[in-house]
C-alpha cells in the first residue's frame, strides 16, 4: 500500500486530480474537508457529485449530521477505515481536502489522551457551563496552554479541563510526559499551485454555481431542522446565506460575499500549506500528476 495526500487552497482543483490519479493506480480517496465530512451539506460544501463518489470509495464524507462536531478524532477514525480497507484489498490511498490542518495533526502526531471516568465527565460537564470561569481557573492552573487557548474556545477549554481533573496535572505537563505518536506515516505531500488570477475566477464560477444549483434552499432546510447553534451552520457559504434569508443583503450581495471570504480562505491555506508541511512537490496538477506516478509506480 502507497498513499499520497494532496493539498492546496479551495476551488485549486485538488478533488478532480485526487479522483484521475485513484482511477488510474488503483486507489481509495479520504476526504479531510471541515464541511463535506456532513450529511445533508451538499452545494455549500462543493462535495464530489453522487456519480464521483460511486466512481471511487471516499472515505470523510457524508459521515456526521450538521448537528454534530467534526475534529482532527473524526478524521482519525476515518483514515483507520480506509487503511484497513485499503490493506485488506491491495489498494492505494490517496488524501485530499482544504482542512490541512487536520492533516498535519495526523502526520505529526497527537499525544495520548487519559480515559475520563463518569465523575469526571460529569463535573466537566457542569463546570463548562460557566466557560469563563473555567477559563480562568485553567489559567491559573495552567498559563502554557491557556495562552494559545481563546476565552470562548469552548472545545479546547472543555478538553484541557478533562485532563486536569483526570490526571490532576496541568495539562502542558501531561502533554511533556505523553509526546505525540503519528497517525499517519510514509505519506508524500503533494502541493496543488494555481495562477491567483484564475483561482479568482474559478471561485467566482462556483459561487454562482452554486446559489444557480440551490444554494439558498439548502441553507433554509438546514435552518430549519438543526438551528444556527451547530458549527457546521457557521461556514463560508452558510453564513452569508442565512443573512440574505434574514433580509440583510440582496442576492448580488450574497455571492459577491460567498466569492470574497472564499478568496480570503485560499489565500489563508496557501501560507499554511507553504509553511507547515514538508512537500514532496508544488506545482501544477500536471507536475502534481508526474510525481503522484513516479510515487505509485515505484
Amino acid at each position: 500500500m502507497k498513499q499520497l495526500a494532496i493539498i492546496g487552497s479551495t476551488a485549486s482543483g485538488k478533488s478532480d486530480l485526487a479522483l484521475d490519479l485513484a482511477q488510474r493506480h488503483n486507489a481509495l480517496i479520504l476526504s479531510i474537508d471541515s464541511l463535506s465530512i456532513y450529511k445533508e451539506i451538499d452545494i455549500a460544501s462543493a462535495k464530489p457529485s453522487k456519480s464521483e463518489l460511486s466512481t471511487i470509495e471516499h472515505f470523510g464524507i457524508n459521515h456526521l449530521t450538521p448537528d454534530e462536531n467534526a475534529s482532527v478524532i473524526t478524521f482519525i477514525s476515518e483514515y483507520s477505515r480506509i487503511r484497513e480497507k485499503a490493506l485488506a484489498e491491495e489498494k492505494n490511498i490517496i488524501i485530499v481536502g482544504g482542512s490541512s490542518f487536520y492533516l498535519k495533526s495526523m502526520i505529526e502526531g497527537l499525544s495520548e489522551i487519559p480515559d475520563f471516568s463518569p465523575e469526571t465527565l460529569q463535573k466537566t460537564k457542569l463546570m463548562v457551563t460557566d466557560l469563563s470561569e473555567c477559563y480562568k481557573l485553567l489559567s491559573e492552573i495552567d498559563p502554557l496552554s491557556m495562552q494559545k487557548i481563546t476565552q470562548n474556545d469552548a472545545y479546547r477549554i472543555e478538553k484541557m479541563l478533562l485532563i486536569y481533573l483526570q490526571t490532576q496535572t496541568p495539562p502542558s505537563e501531561w502533554f511533556r510526559a505523553h509526546p505525540p505518536k503519528p497517525i499517519i506515516r510514509d505519506c508524500s505531500v503533494l502541493n496543488l499551485q494555481i495562477n491567483r488570477e484564475l483561482l479568482r475566477e474559478r471561485i467566482a464560477l462556483r459561487t454562482h454555481k452554486m446559489v444557480a444549483e440551490g444554494l439558498i434552499d439548502e441553507v433554509a432546510e438546514l435552518e430549519r431542522v438543526y438551528g444556527r447553534a451547530p458549527n457546521s451552520m457557521k461556514a463560508i457559504g452558510i453564513i452569508e446565506t442565512l443573512e440574505y434569508l434574514d433580509g440583510k443583503i440582496m442576492k448580488e450581495e450574497l455571492i459577491r460575499l460567498i466569492a470574497t471570504h472564499t478568496a480570503q480562505l485560499a489565500k489563508r491555506q496557501q501560507t499554511f500549506n507553504a509553511h507547515q508541511f514538508t512537500l514532496t512537490a508544488s506545482g501544477s496538477s500536471e507536475v502534481l500528476s508526474a510525481c503522484a506516478e513516479a510515487i505509485f509506480l515505484k
